[in-house]
């Protein structure tokens, strides 16, 4: 019964309602195939914000993942474009994720510019260097097996980005839940001068997961390649909405200090089958954009709304 009241419960529960409505209107919908679509289609997206799950819980912010993610993408496309191999790209673009971290963790958590400033600088320069790599070309002539990784199943059916996808959020999750990393990253978000004073390492801690966010994104940045077999200077542009948006909506707090990797896991599984169901049935893409911009609004405002009506309850 408690587990009902918690915001978890309250995802399981509209999840469960999702799940019915969609296999009720739409009879593709419980395909084994459709299932894989379902998860393939915004896989990376979905594997970023297992990382920026921890960010925010950090009280900290990456606005630009999906630019990392862009000049990942586009660093691919120009090495294998110019007669570099697929594995050695896949390398020096991971690295590039890597100098993206560093260069956040730097200004943000060694010179204390808030992060928000600092990542939204980076959104665009992460973007011009895509846009100057790539041009208005759209670069393909992958090397066979790559495509194959993005586009074909690993396991059976079941694509390498989704077997990533279940490695990170159970890696992701002992990290959060079960070690004294995920600690300092909730008391830290909670208040970090508090945490500072009791001995913590902010700054280490903070550098850290930005250079996991960027290097995650880059890594996603290659899946994306691989999935669409080209990129573009504006591959993933405005990703970073949507990654934040599921992250949001699984109870973790923008302000910092609290948020489950259960409740996002939660968030996620209900916008992409929402996404499906809607393209399913026929549903404009702006009209699904507005349905979960809904979502988001009553995400952030229910729990503040519960609060008062708490805070009223003890008072009265």
């Amino acid at each position: 019964m408690r587990a009902l009241k918690s915001w978890e419960g309250g995802l399981a529960l509209v999840f469960v309602l999702t799940l019915a409505w969609n296999a009720a209107f739409a009879p593709e919908f419980l395909t084994v195939q459709n299932q894989i679509n379902l998860f393939q289609l915004s896989i990376e997206k979905i594997i970023v914000a297992l990382v920026m799950t921890l960010i925010i819980i950090n009280a900290e912010i990456d606005l630009s993942v999906a630019s990392v993610m862009g000049l990942s993408a586009a660093v691919f496309g120009y090495l294998v474009n110019n007669g570099w191999g697929g594995g050695t790209a896949i390398a020096l673009c991971l690295g590039v994720g890597l100098a993206a971290g560093l260069v956040n963790a730097t200004l943000s958590a060694r010179f204390g510019i808030p992060s928000l400033v600092v990542t939204l600088a980076m959104l665009i320069a992460f973007r011009g260097l895509a846009r100057v790599l790539v041009k208005d070309n759209s670069l393909g002539g992958f090397p066979g097996w790559v495509t194959d990784l993005g586009q074909k199943g690993l396991v059976g059916p079941v694509p390498l980005s989704l077997v990533l996808f279940v490695l990170l959020l159970a890696v992701l999750w002992v990290l959060l839940h079960r070690t004294g990393f995920g600690r300092q990253v909730v008391v830290i978000g909670t208040n970090a001068e508090v945490a500072r004073f009791s001995g913590l390492n902010v700054g280490r801690v903070k550098a850290v997961l930005f250079v996991m966010s960027s290097t995650v994104a880059a890594l996603a940045g290659v899946l994306y390649a691989a999935r669409l077999g080209s990129v573009r200077g504006d591959s993933a542009l405005g990703f970073e909405l949507d990654i934040i948006t599921m992250v949001l909506m699984g109870g973790v707090s923008i302000f910092g200090g609290k948020g489950s990797m259960a409740g996002v896991l939660l968030s996620i599984l209900i916008i992409l089958n929402l996404r499906n169901g809607m393209a399913l049935m026929n549903i404009t893409g702006h009209i699904q954009t507005g349905v979960i911009g809904v979502l988001l609004i009553a995400s952030v405002l229910l729990p503040n709304i519960v609060s008062d009506l708490r805070v009223r309850r003890a008072r009265s």
